[in-house]
């Protein structure tokens, strides 16, 4: 019977790849939706995932380290933000998703994510109330969480991730699907967002949320890779 199970098993994570791949091209602000790529920076992988977690590539995905020729996004501190996927596309791979945000020095435009400046600010993890693991992240098409009211005035990169395990039970198996917006805090607070982390530098390939076979044996406990998410 074990034997049975690890074939359908191992067919599954086979068949996984297969499924299209996506991008989180829109921002939304309070509900309104912009147009692809109005404030994400344009990567040059297409709608391919990272999956060397030592790359600078982690940051804001294949060719998005600037972004000069996108506008940047007015948002009031403590709004409704979001991410959503375009061209009719959805998450199709199960894993955790995490939103990083990093203060950029002057202008977000000309920013390009280095040092320990990232700070996660929102995560969706594993679900585990139905008695096994389920992902909330399956087939959505938008994520949406709060600037934390506190965040400081400024420009910043506001950073979503997906992290597909499908194929995470080798090394280097996890994909990262990583968007980077532009946008410009007003109305802020006082609160220092933390821990800063650096990209790369916050995940290591062995970590147990990236190093894990999602499918035999069955998973009782989940942790998602980075630091603890700060909300103000």
């Amino acid at each position: 019977m074990k034997n049975i199970i690890t074939f359908f098993v191992a067919s599954a994570a086979l068949l996984q790849p297969v499924l299209a791949h996506y991008f989180f091209s829109q921002l939304t602000v309070n509900g309104t939706t912009s147009a692809d790529m109005a404030y994400v920076r344009q990567n040059s992988n297409s709608n391919s995932p990272v999956q060397d977690v030592t790359s600078t590539d982690l940051r804001c995905n294949v060719g998005g380290l600037r972004g000069p020729a996108l506008g940047t996004a007015t948002i009031v501190a403590g709004s409704d933000v979001g991410f959503g996927i375009g061209w009719g596309g959805t998450i199709g791979h199960p894993g955790p998703l995490v939103v990083y945000i990093a203060k950029a020095p002057s202008s977000a435009a000309t920013f390009d994510g280095s040092g320990n400046v990232w700070t996660k600010i929102y995560q969706i993890g594993a679900d585990f109330s139905s008695g096994s693991l389920k992902w909330p992240t399956d087939g959505l098409q938008k994520v949406t969480f709060k600037i934390p009211k506190s965040t400081p005035n400024g420009e910043y990169l506001l950073r979503v991730e997906h992290i597909a395990l499908h194929g995470a039970s080798t090394t280097g198996g996890s994909q990262h699907y990583i968007s980077c917006a532009q946008i410009k805090i007003v109305g802020g607070g006082s609160g220092n967002p933390s821990p800063k982390v650096a990209l790369p530098g916050a995940y290591s390939s062995s970590d147990p949320g990236l190093l894990i076979n999602i499918y035999w044996p069955p998973v009782t406990s989940y942790t998602v890779p980075g630091p603890a998410v700060w909300s103000g």
